[in-house]
């Protein structure tokens, strides 16, 4: 029997005992929208059925939205998930104008980018004081519109070792998501990823384009209904 099978089985007897569960872009700084050439889009659950919904799907997106959806959360009928992160969107930019972080659309998918001046000191995975209101305004949205889920990630500049950057890109990312679900976000929601110095946003040659990688970005992603 593979893992995944053994996985299942497990979980199989554990329920069974627990029975018998368009791209938009705002300026951060000059608070004006930038419009590129993408197209637009159009309580805690059961504790066993956001954990097996954990383990099913084929990545760690589709995974977290089965969890999401096993946790009783439920999703977005189809036609309406446009207009479901068209109001969001709209709640985030309110929120976030003129904190300095970046609301971008891609389809239906929002990206938040917390840069470094608003997150953390240099080596340090602890938040800056300047974090918690901005990040008080993303939980207070994200709260209201619970049927997203939302992937953490944490980047860094290419000083110091890779294999430490990384480590310190997931503890950036993981304390950004617990401050977010200490704030009221259903944990099923939350995916928490490091990629330390790997994907890059500027010039690591520049100490100004190391403070640009320096970086949590957020992605909500809708989930949909019947997944």
């Amino acid at each position: 029997m593979n893992s995944a099978a053994v996985i299942r089985a497990f979980l199989g007897a554990l329920v069974g005992a627990v029975l018998c569960a368009g791209c938009q872009t705002t300026d951060p700084y000059t608070g004006e929208p930038k419009t590129s050439n993408a197209t637009k889009g159009a309580g805690i659950g059961v504790a066993t059925g956001a954990v097996i919904g954990a383990i099913s799907g084929d990545n760690a997106r589709d995974r977290r939205t089965r969890a999401v959806i096993g946790a009783g959360i439920g999703g977005i009928a189809g036609g309406a998930v446009g207009s479901y992160m068209d109001r969001q969107e709209a709640e985030l930019r309110r929120e976030l104008e003129d904190t300095g972080v970046s609301v971008t659309r891609r389809g239906n998918e929002l990206i938040l980018n917390l840069p470094s001046n608003i997150g953390f000191s240099t080596g340090s995975a602890d938040l800056n004081a300047r974090a918690f209101p901005v990040l008080d305004s993303v939980a207070k949205v994200l709260v209201k519109y619970n049927k997203t889920i939302v992937e953490v990630v944490g980047h860094t500049d290419n000083v110091g070792r890779a294999e430490s950057n990384q480590s310190l890109s997931r503890r950036r990312a993981n304390t950004v998501a617990q401050y977010l679900i200490a704030r009221g976000i259903v944990r099923e929601r939350a995916i928490i990823v490091g990629v330390g110095e790997e994907r890059p946003m500027a010039d690591n040659s520049t100490a100004e384009g190391r403070a640009l990688n320096r970086r949590v970005e957020l992605s909500l992603l809708p989930v949909p209904e019947g997944r």
